[in-house]
């Protein structure tokens, strides 16, 4: 090679070193400013928020709050709670997924708020709850009805061992799980209740970590999942996540929500757990935070906020879509006949 070819290669290596170190160098600042800028990370949270639209249905026929509410194939069943009219109610509305209706069908044979409510096997559920009284001191309920679409009747099964209200109650094989809750008297339950389907009887489980009640419930890939709640009265809502796996008989703790709640309600959507609605107490406002759980990471995410806050609401999911029925839009006793939908995208 001569001189101008050993010159010339000299300076392209120069160059294309150069070049190297400026995009480096600009690679460098531009990571550095997009984890430095508040704006960058604002665009990112609400690019990460932004996996679903909420949508409006047909009002139910009862503006109602402190309800319960499952599905079974494509029905919503709304059962319970304080209705604007009359106090504690037994009416119960179902809605048509397919035909967006709602109708009224066979009230449960009594009137309670704050019931547990479970879809099984083709059956509903309902357990416990506030029998109707004044104040704080309302009576609990310990008996277990199953309702039975296909002859629009009620069937009274054995009576829980406990009385309570605000639980959480799911069914997995052959078998119903009741936990949490509160009495007159206990604010705190941990007390963990099954009650065995093909011989009708009951018996006590291993205790809940931690005793609350307002809380929301769901089954998670096979195991009862308890959300939030609060342990008094009326006072500390929480993030805490306890999941119960019936084939090892263990609670084990889960990722914390991120906004702490009570008084929501929970469904599972694509074999993820959704958790919305609530209240904040003492002065404060019901929740709009949505919030998504993946198992499989431990994680939470958001998603798009409600667009009727409420609390003691109904929740039930099909397919990619939660739908989010009746409820208080403010703390305390206020009402609604709300029914609002979110899509979930991936």
């Amino acid at each position: 090679m001569n001189s101008y070819g050993r010159s010339r290669s000299v300076v392209l290596r120069v160059l294309a070193a150069a070049s190297i170190a400026v995009a480096c160098t600009a690679a460098i600042v531009l990571a550095a400013n997009d984890g430095d800028d508040p704006r960058a990370k604002r665009n990112a949270a609400e690019g990460e928020r932004a996996t679903g639209s909420w949508g409006s249905l047909a009002s139910s026929p009862f503006e109602r709050t402190e309800v319960g509410a499952a599905r079974i194939g494509d029905r919503i069943y709304v059962v319970g709670g304080y209705i604007s009219s009359a106090g504690t109610t037994g009416q119960m509305a179902r809605y048509d997924i397919s035909d967006d209706v709602w109708s009224e069908v066979a009230p449960l044979p009594i009137g309670v708020n704050h019931p547990g409510v479970t879809a099984h096997r083709g059956k509903l559920y309902v357990l416990g709850g506030n029998l109707p009284g004044g104040g704080d001191g309302e009576p609990k309920s310990a008996r277990l009805y199953r309702y039975s679409p296909g002859t629009d009747r009620w069937a009274r099964l054995p009576d829980a061992p406990s009385e309570r209200a605000a639980l959480a109650l799911v069914g997995i094989g052959d078998r119903l799980y009741a936990a949490g809750g509160y009495t007159e008297e206990v604010f705190d339950l941990r007390t963990l209740e099954i009650y065995d389907l093909e011989r009708r009887r009951w018996r006590r489980g291993p205790k809940m970590p931690s005793g609350r009640n307002h809380v929301g419930y769901a089954v998670l890939q096979g195991a009862l999942v308890v959300t939030g709640g609060r342990p008094g009265p009326t006072h500390g809502s929480q993030a805490t996540i306890e999941s119960y796996d019936p084939d090892r008989r263990r609670w084990s703790t889960l990722a914390p929500m991120p906004t702490a709640r009570s008084g929501h309600s929970a469904a599972v959507v694509s074999g993820r757990l959704v958790v919305l609605g609530g209240e904040e107490l003492d002065g404060g406002q019901t929740i709009e935070q949505v919030e998504i759980y993946d198992a499989d990471s431990n994680s939470w995410a958001p998603l798009p906020p409600m667009v009727t806050p409420r609390h003691g609401l109904g929740a039930a999911a099909k397919g990619k879509r939660i739908y989010a029925l009746e409820g208080g839009p403010q703390p305390g006793l206020a009402y609604s006949s709300v029914l609002e939908y979110l899509d979930i995208t991936e």
